[in-house]
């Protein structure tokens, strides 16, 4: 599979966008909560950095996504199958994916989705990392899902990727 991400838009994003993946997977795992300033960095970033990564067409057409992403979210938040934080957060991420790649960050996402639901839940079991991170909401959430955690990670593999295949 060859991205259509191009090493210099991952060059130009990936580091931005790096530390704000962290804070959001460590502030859901903490507070079940993705802060809305994280939201607003994470566009903001995009919205700045876009303009010289990439063609004001692409640009543009980017932004849309974003605008998408946020009605599906609305919709599907409203229909309580994820949270408002979640929602906004995938369309912030939304215009990083170039639109040749959507099929294949689903399917990356859904893999990362998985990976993270796992090590989290296994985690969570293991007595040492509990005692480390007790102050963490997200281990008595029972069925709920710090889902932050596995979006930010497949923006960051998704960007990484982008960067390495092209070197």
């Amino acid at each position: 599979m060859t991205l259509t991400l191009t090493t210099l838009e991952a060059l130009w994003f990936l580091p931005l966008v790096l530390p704000i993946c962290v804070w959001v997977a460590l502030s859901d795992l903490r507070q079940m909560r993705i802060p809305n300033k994280a939201v607003l960095a994470l566009t903001a970033v995009f919205l700045v950095t876009g303009l010289f990564a990439l063609p004001m067409e692409a640009y543009l057409w980017r932004l849309a996504a974003l605008g998408v992403v946020l009605l599906a979210g609305f919709i599907i938040t409203s229909l309580g199958l994820v949270g408002a934080g979640d929602a906004k957060f995938a369309a912030a991420m939304a215009p990083f994916i170039a639109p040749g790649d959507y099929l294949f960050f689903l399917a990356m996402f859904s893999l990362v989705l998985i990976g993270s639901w796992v090590t989290h839940r296994s985690a969570g079991r293991v007595p040492a990392v509990r005692r480390v991170t007790a102050h963490w909401a997200s281990w008595e959430q029972g069925k709920l899902f710090p889902m932050g955690v596995a979006l930010a990670g497949a923006l960051v593999i998704y960007l990484a990727m982008g960067f390495i295949t092209g070197i």
